[in-house]
């Protein structure tokens, strides 16, 4: 039995619930059995991820792995092509997904809603259409990293709303990497840039 921590974003939400939920850690639990509660501690200049209508659950599975293991929030944008309670989704993220800090926007609208009342924090985007590598890019505390869907990536309103776009270079005649391959490389340059890898006593263990 699992669950992870979901604090759940919806588009018609008033103004201000959302600052209110989180400093009251509301949890809503999507599975049965939750045993515990996560500590579920959002801090609002820490660099954040955003997956954009995920189509592949053991992508996503794999990505909240990582960002739990990180301390970092995800945010997904739906629909998506999966329920979040799929059995690869849970496959990939085994038990870390109880640790895992979720915000749940059930569109793009009410993503930009939530955005817009969290200080429009600046949105990044991931694309193999962007001219800057990631890595000569300056990251910011509070930047939200988005990534599209592993089929179509994001349309093109989205592309434009984008606050930067970077890219993972990578040898000609290859299309693009694995999107939980991307996030980690993006995120953990976005964490070294801006200090924000778990302080010493927290290091994560390295499965071998």
């Amino acid at each position: 039995m699992w669950a992870f921590a979901l604090l759940k974003s919806n588009f018609d939400y008033h103004a201000g619930s959302y600052a209110q939920s989180c400093s009251s850690a509301v949890r809503v639990a999507i599975a049965a059995g939750l045993t515990h509660k996560p500590a579920l501690k959002r801090v609002q200049d820490m660099v954040e991820i955003a997956l954009f209508q995920p189509d592949i659950p053991q992508n996503c599975g794999a990505i909240l792995r990582l960002a739990a293991c990180l301390g970092v929030t995800t945010h997904i944008i739906g629909p998506t092509g999966f329920d979040l309670s799929d059995r690869a989704l849970r496959r990939a993220g085994l038990d870390y997904l109880d640790r895992a800090a979720l915000l749940n926007h059930t569109s793009w609208a009410g993503f930009e809603v939530w955005r817009g009342e969290s200080r429009e924090r600046r949105l990044v985007l991931a694309t193999t259409k962007a001219d800057l590598s990631y890595s000569a890019f300056a990251f910011a505390a509070g930047d939200l990293l988005l990534f599209g869907r592993e089929s179509a990536g994001v349309p093109d309103d989205v592309h434009e709303t984008a606050d930067a776009r970077v890219l993972i270079p990578i040898v000609d005649g290859l299309r693009s990497l694995n999107v939980a391959t991307a996030a980690a490389m993006i995120l953990g340059e976005a964490l070294r840039q801006t200090a924000g890898f778990p302080s010493a006593g927290r290091r994560a263990k390295v499965l071998l």
